[in-house]
């Protein structure tokens, strides 16, 4: 499995209470499950609002937007940086 990086902006770094985590995951749906706490681990410690904030969110993979491709469809690589960026209020 890839160990990649989720950078939180804005409503999802508030959600996250982080800036920044580190998981392993191969593909953007297996990441986003276990940043949302979709595995016992996490979910103890975890603010429900990030599922929701995440399920609205948009995604950047090392700076490549993901668009509508759906996340069980992109693979990750080591070291992927992964942005993710809530909507934003007037744009």
């Amino acid at each position: 499995m890839a160990l990649v990086t989720f950078r939180y902006w804005a409503a999802a770094k508030e959600a996250a209470g982080v800036g920044e985590e580190t998981i392993r995951a191969e593909t953007l749906a297996e990441a986003l499950a276990a940043a949302s706490g979709e595995r016992p681990a996490r979910a103890a410690g975890l603010n429900p609002r990030l599922r929701d904030v995440l399920a609205r969110s948009s995604f950047l993979i090392d700076g490549v937007p993901v668009g509508i491709r759906p996340p069980e469809a992109v693979t990750l690589s080591d070291a992927s940086v992964i942005e993710v960026l809530p909507p934003f209020a007037g744009g």
